[in-house]
């Protein structure tokens, strides 16, 4: 059996959850980067969430990997967002901020929902000849 079918072995639960971690990883990274270089610090974290999200779907063949890098990405950037004892904030209090909290989980569910188109069966040769 494939996609969701499939029997969850250690190696495919290992994988979720290096993708997992990976997507933490890519939640603080593009969190650091998005305020320091603003337009294009933001538009680098936005691409490198939808990159990390679309490449588990087509690297594990299933849904469940983007939705494990979602997942990682979104628990890290939440826990971001609590101030800390001092009173300080991890995020400021402007748009790009907004725009990395919104656009990054409406991207991390794009990406890990999006279709899989069928490969047509048959020889890979061009149609016509």
């Amino acid at each position: 059996m494939t996609g969701m079918m499939a029997p969850l072995s250690a190696g495919r639960i290992a994988a979720f959850l290096g993708l997992f971690v990976l997507g933490a990883a890519t939640g603080f990274a593009g969190a650091l980067t998005q305020g320091g270089w603003f337009p294009g610090g933001l538009s680098l974290a936005l691409l490198a969430v939808a990159g990390l999200s679309y490449g588990a779907v087509t690297a594990t063949g299933t849904r469940a990997g983007g939705a494990a890098a979602g997942g990682g990405w979104l628990v890290a950037v939440l826990l971001m967002t609590s101030s800390r004892p001092e009173g300080d904030f991890f995020f400021g209090a402007g748009i790009g901020a907004y725009v990395f909290l919104l656009g990054g989980m409406a991207l991390a569910v794009m990406c890990a929902t999006v279709p899989k188109l069928p490969q047509p069966d048959g020889p890979s040769v061009r149609l016509g000849k």
